[in-house]
């Protein structure tokens, strides 16, 4: 392609007559910007048109484009397309080998996304289906298919009959409009209505605004603006959110009884439920009889993981770092990241299937209570749910952005046993990646793959170690390692449990501290060996046993037999309806 590109601003030659040279440009152009296979450039067979009209806001089919140009000509001073993947390229290599431009690193130095990041999030959001299939679902047809009357000097027919996106599409042209629209004409470049929007969003999250004082600034905004198009603006917080909706990840709200007894999903989802069928507590607040809207007593907020781990492998950023582990290697035989651990390998021994895919997701599970009012305050305690991504490099994993929000459990009382009520959504999830799995799209290898996921481990301290487990950490019994095999014993004016001298027994057979009659217990020595550890089929038969409980506040107290004496299990936890 030729460097002088005068010829875009020569439609017409001296005496009037058509160009030859700025036809030919044309095709030049055209063949160029359709052969782009990133859909950030040409997506349904469709390019933005650089028409002095259209301006780059508007996409079209070629033979629009073609008509277009000839009729308009091109928008001034745009001899670079860089809206067509001519300027992008370039800064890709420069960023593979370390170099950034200084807009983009202001752009990360403000923790504002710069107007490319806001692109690639939209490709990223919006997903590969869209550009496989959009095409029979908005009705969109190839420009092949368009009915021409040939009145132009070059062919081209201004009488074609376009039909405009919808559904999906529409929305997913709408925001690539918003982030290639300036705020307003003659505004600084790269302030486009999506980033004012995205900044306005982020403000209200960081000074904590309510939703009046946020619609007050938007609207004294958009009266200094007097060149705003507002049309283009959202007129109220209500507007952003459904504007920015196909940027972020969605969650679900579900009712629970205030009591913790059933979590109102699946087969109690429907509002015909008006009272918990344990403890007949009611689900909804009283309230006037001409409200329009009833209001739980008690709420849990759901963040579905698969979505999540999706657009992991959606995001060009991620994809590539999923299957790090898979080249992992124990350096100097010290352990830096689970890959590198037995539980790993041994998992991998026992279900070759899962381990064959290395994209396969390995997962972590962490929660622990707080108090988001202060000490001050009254007691209340909030447990909220996360979920790690083990497959991602040291580096990476334990970052912010890659450990998910999944669960957030509302207090004001820690949910104790009942905790698994509350996990019941993710149960199902965790259930449904390991049984049948979702349809991915890997966007670094360029193909769908069945992804799968597991979770590997539980993170907590002890009180939340025996929430999730269902084995109690109170009383003589509460390590889970020596279980019925605990050598505590009570302190009878302390009047509480003590776990002095119980360690000797871990110690090698030959330690000194075994025979130490003085230091520890008097008088007594430590012949004993360590608890032998239980294997997952010794465990899953003992819990086999445990009668099914109801949660909450059940009508009679329950309490499994031999509980405090030969054993501490409060519960079958839900986890082990996982079936690794």
């Amino acid at each position: 392609m030729g460097e002088d590109r005068s010829w875009m601003y020569r439609r017409r030659d001296e005496m009037g007559y058509w160009n030859n040279e700025f036809n030919a440009g044309v095709e030049i152009f055209l063949d160029f910007a359709f052969s782009q296979t990133d859909p950030m450039f040409c997506a349904m067979n469709m390019i933005r048109c650089p028409c002095s009209k259209c301006w780059n806001r508007e996409w079209h089919h070629r033979r629009r484009v073609q008509s277009d140009l000839i009729t308009n000509g091109f928008m001034d001073g745009y001899f670079i397309w860089k809206r067509h993947g001519e300027i992008i390229h370039r800064k890709r290599r420069c960023t593979q080998v370390g170099e950034s431009s200084s807009a983009a690193a202001a752009a990360a130095m403000n923790n504002i996304p710069s107007v490319d990041q806001l692109r690639d999030m939209l490709h990223d959001a919006i997903g590969p289906n869209f550009f496989n299939n959009e095409n029979s679902a908005t009705g969109v047809e190839d420009a092949t298919q368009f009915d021409a009357s040939f009145d132009d000097p070059c062919g081209v027919s201004t009488e074609s009959i376009f039909e405009e996106p919808r559904g999906d599409a529409k929305e997913f042209f709408d925001l690539l409009r918003a982030a290639d629209t300036p705020l307003f004409d003659g505004c600084d470049d790269g302030v486009t209505v999506l980033k004012w929007v995205c900044e306005l969003m982020s403000a209200k999250t960081l000074f904590n605004m309510s939703v009046t004082n946020w619609d007050y600034v938007l609207k004294r905004s958009l009266m200094a603006f007097k060149k705003v198009d507002r049309e283009k603006l959202p007129t109220d917080y209500y507007s952003a959110k459904k504007m920015l909706r196909r940027l972020g990840l969605g969650y679900k709200k579900y009712d629970v009884c205030v009591n913790n007894c059933i979590l109102y999903y699946g087969e109690y989802e429907s509002q015909c439920y008006l009272q918990c069928p344990v403890c007949e507590e009611p689900r909804f607040k009283q309230r006037d009889v001409h409200s329009a809207k009833p209001i739980p007593r008690k709420s849990l907020w759901y963040l579905p993981i698969i979505p999540r781990l999706q657009r992991l492998y959606m995001s060009r950023k991620t994809a590539e770092h999923m299957t790090w582990h898979l080249n992992c290697y124990n350096e100097n035989e010290k352990m830096f990241h689970p890959a590198c651990g037995e539980a790993w390998k041994h998992f991998d021994n026992t279900h070759p299937e899962f381990a064959s895919e290395p994209r396969n997701v390995r997962l972590g599970l962490c929660t622990d209570g707080f108090t988001p009012f202060g000490h001050s305050a009254s007691p209340y305690s909030c447990w909220p749910v996360f979920v790690s991504v083990y497959n991602l490099p040291p580096t990476m994993c334990m970052k912010q952005e890659y450990v998910f929000l999944s669960l957030i459990i509302q207090g004001p009382q820690s949910p104790g046993k009942n905790i698994d009520v509350m996990l019941r959504p993710l149960i199902d999830d965790l259930k449904q990646l390991w049984y049948s799995g979702v349809q991915t799209y890997d966007s670094f290898r360029h193909q769908y793959f069945l992804m799968r996921a597991a979770l590997m481990w539980t993170i907590s301290d002890l009180p939340g170690y025996g929430m999730l487990s269902g084995w109690s950490t109170h009383g003589k019994l509460t390590c889970p390692y020596c279980m019925e095999n605990s050598k505590a014993f009570w302190l009878e004016h302390g009047r509480k449990t003590s776990f002095f001298d119980c360690h000797r027994q871990f110690l090698p057979p030959d330690h000194p501290f075994r025979r130490n009659k003085n230091d520890f217990i008097k008088g007594r020595t430590e012949n004993g060996t360590m608890p032998e550890r239980l294997s997952g089929d010794e465990m899953r038969s003992r819990i086999h046993w445990l009668p099914d409980i109801l949660f909450g506040k059940p009508p009679q107290k329950q309490e499994i037999h031999g509980f405090g004496e030969v054993h501490n299990w409060v519960k079958k936890s839900i986890f082990w309806e996982l079936p690794y």
